[in-house]
């Protein structure tokens, strides 16, 4: 249990690192708004500077708000998803993956919220006018994790399907 211990704590501190070293990169060395195309027509490195939650939800909230919402609720947050990683490590392997995900990207973006009051964003896809929202690698783990819980969820009913079937 230890070793899958240390196993998880390594892609948690792995995704913090990974997301702090491109955003750092990306807010001392763009302009915000600036855009560079990486694959014209699709993909741009874009700085966005995301003050609310995902997709920019609440970023024009009051500051006591926003405070309450993207400071001391993912505080509390991260603690409980330790609880759960923790726990899952005797269980199936996808859930402790999914766990260690959302934690490495709920720090990711924690740290840009106290050490900046916002969380910089810098993958922009788009297809002709149309852009997907902004987002970075803390975003990314967290995505991919809902994707893993997703897939255990409906592994989980399938094999419910199938041992309720009568033979």
């Amino acid at each position: 249990m230890k070793k899958q211990l240390y196993l998880y704590l390594l892609l948690i501190v792995l995704i913090i690192i990974v997301d702090q070293i491109t955003k750092i990169y990306v807010h001392n060395n763009f302009f915000l708004g600036e855009s560079v195309t990486v694959i014209d027509g699709f993909f741009n490195l874009t700085y966005v500077r995301n003050p609310g939650a995902a997709f920019g939800f609440g970023g024009q909230f009051h500051d006591f708000i926003r405070y309450a919402l993207f400071l001391a609720l993912p505080v509390v947050a991260c603690v409980w998803i330790m609880v759960l990683l923790y726990k899952s490590i005797e269980g199936p392997k996808v859930m402790s993956y999914a766990y260690a995900l959302i934690l490495g990207g709920a720090i990711g973006n924690l740290i840009d919220r106290f050490r900046l009051n916002f969380v910089v964003d810098f993958f922009d896809f788009y297809i002709d006018k149309y852009h997907f929202a902004t987002f970075n690698i803390a975003d990314s783990a967290i995505s991919i994790a809902a994707g893993l819980i997703i897939i255990d969820f409906l592994l989980s009913k399938s094999k419910q399907h199938n041992d309720t079937k009568v033979v």
